[in-house]
């Protein structure tokens, strides 16, 4: 059974909130008023957390990934909305509207998150110049991030959007636990079952999974249990159909 939402409800420090993007360069007077309006939440993987928190509370997680998912009421077959790593902003489209949105919150493992009442938030990006400047790029990067997922749908067969994605989720999250030696070789997907992938790119787990397998036979990847391990990052690039524009992506990454 499902556990009920918990949360631990302590104060955030400036640090903490300095951790969002939307956070991250405001002035540090203005980001010490801010900070005690903040608490501190953790929620679990298989917590049931009702959507309607969403008109109520605005997030910043902090530690781990959260996935907004919808089902379809015929067929139960689950697509997802989108998937927020450490530093992200959720939800941005009820901040705006302040409309219900019917999603799934799903977290993939366990999530350390700041919460603040939506309305404070609210109330900020009007007064506040310094948050509202931060914010509107913020909003920009996540149409961004919507257009590229809905275009890839249709433009894109399976291979390529699941290179993209895994591509896309080493950028947000670099976890290299090797030898110093081959971390240029090797990148760590952790927490992304075949299932959650299927999801995030409009397929089903049969699909992903003989991909998958089929690079791990290439030497693209090694597969283990919900974990992926990068070892030719050129060629998984290749296979995204990534160009020079992509360069300075994979050198930032290959840099950490």
């Amino acid at each position: 059974m499902n556990k009920a939402l918990v949360p631990v409800s302590y104060q955030a420090s400036a640090t903490l909130v300095k951790q969002a993007k939307l956070f991250a360069e405001l002035p540090q007077v203005l980001l010490e008023k801010i900070q005690r309006d903040f608490h501190v939440i953790t929620w679990h993987k298989g917590q049931y957390i009702s959507a309607e928190i969403l008109t109520k509370q605005f997030f910043v997680l902090l530690d781990g990934q959260v996935e907004l998912k919808k089902v379809h009421p015929e067929t139960a077959r689950e697509a997802t909305v989108d998937i927020f790593y450490p530093g992200d902003s959720f939800d941005v489209m009820v901040l705006l509207d302040g409309k219900p949105h019917e999603v799934i919150i799903a977290p993939l493992n366990t999530v350390r998150l700041l919460s603040i009442p939506i309305e404070t938030m609210r109330k900020w990006i009007w007064t506040y110049p310094e948050v509202n400047n931060q914010f509107l790029p913020y909003l920009a990067q996540k149409m961004r991030e919507h257009e590229q997922r809905a275009t890839s749908l249709v433009l894109y067969d399976t291979s390529t959007r699941l290179s993209r994605l895994i591509l896309k989720h080493i950028e947000k999250i670099n976890s290299y636990n090797g030898a110093p030696d081959c971390e240029h070789k090797q990148h760590l997907v952790n927490g992304l079952n075949d299932e959650t992938l299927a999801r995030m790119v409009g397929s089903v787990r049969q699909v992903v999974n003989k991909q998958l397998r089929y690079w791990q036979a290439q030497g693209i990847l090694d597969k283990k249990r919900n974990q992926l391990i990068i070892k030719d990052l050129q060629a998984l690039e290749q296979e995204a159909h990534y160009g020079a524009k992509h360069d300075h992506v994979r050198a930032q990454v290959l840099a950490k």
